[in-house]
């Protein structure tokens, strides 16, 4: 087990990732906990050679930045696996904070509708329907490529979640009755701020990254359709970057939405924004 985590590192070291990533990389590949490696490290326990090649070639993919949910198969959220690969967002810890922010305003809501607004693979829209009994879950994806991805989580974490395809805007007008609260992760980053993390630029869908040159496009798209189709005192909550909460909240407010406000995500960055449709 010493000889192959040493070659992982050295493998992953040129490529600025660490000796954590190589851990982590080695886990996926056999299978087995961190803690079950590290075991295995103090016995002197040997790795089969069928095993030792599989997880070098996973090695050589991550050196090249491939995301390790990718190789993994599966992104952890919350309570959820959710199945991810080539062609799908990867969902992120600072959008669980979104999630729980939302579950607790949905118990002071008028009943109605949720939707998730581009739901990539499915994590908010599987997560809220699994918390919000009762209420009707919408998710709306217009990537073919994520698609499958969020079909295939629908069906095996929640398949009372209802999948759209398409232009989430069209789509929408042709459900009938309000909703109670329209969520999203939407693309925020601006047309010209390239991500430094080539996990992110080589990897994530641009659809899932980009909206125009301030990257507020999609938003502001959101705040129109919250002004028109939520239920008075439903809310809407998206995330966004660090930068953009005062914009954010502006956008709500000239649409008509009221009592915006912003929180912070696990490193304490203002992150997500809240607003509501008049009573």
């Amino acid at each position: 087990m010493d000889e192959l985590l040493a070659m992982v590192t050295r493998r992953l070291l040129r490529s600025q990732l660490t000796a954590r990533d190589a851990a982590l990389l080695v886990s996926v590949g056999l299978g087995r906990s961190l803690g079950d490696i590290e075991l295995a490290r103090l016995l002197g326990k040997t790795v089969e050679v069928r095993e030792a090649e599989r997880v070098l070639s996973l090695a050589d993919l991550r050196a090249r930045r491939e995301p390790l949910q990718h190789l993994a198969g599966a992104a952890p959220f919350l309570e959820l696996d959710l199945a991810v690969g080539p062609g799908v967002f990867v969902p992120r810890p600072e959008t669980e904070v979104l999630v729980e922010r939302v579950t607790e305003e949905l118990g002071a809501t008028p009943a109605g509708h949720i939707a998730d607004l581009g739901s990539g693979s499915g994590a908010i829209a599987i997560t809220l329907a699994r918390r919000a009994a009762g209420r009707e879950v919408f998710a709306f994806e217009s990537s073919p490529y994520t698609w499958p991805w969020l079909r295939r989580n629908i069906n095996a974490l929640a398949p009372e979640v209802v999948p759209r395809f398409g232009d989430w805007r069209a789509s929408i007008d042709r459900i009938d009755g309000e909703f109670a609260a329209l969520v999203s992760n939407p693309p925020y980053v601006p047309a010209r701020e390239i991500p430094r993390d080539p996990e992110v630029r080589l990897f994530d869908p641009e659809a899932a990254l980009y909206s125009g040159s301030d990257g507020l496009d999609e938003i502001r798209r959101i705040a129109e359709v919250a002004s028109e189709r939520l239920v008075p005192g439903g809310f809407v909550a998206v995330e966004h970057t660090e930068d953009q909460g005062g914009s954010v909240r502006q956008l709500f407010g000239d649409a008509g939405l009221v009592g915006s406000f912003t929180i912070q995500d696990l490193a304490e960055r203002d992150r997500h924004t809240f607003a509501r449709r008049p009573d």
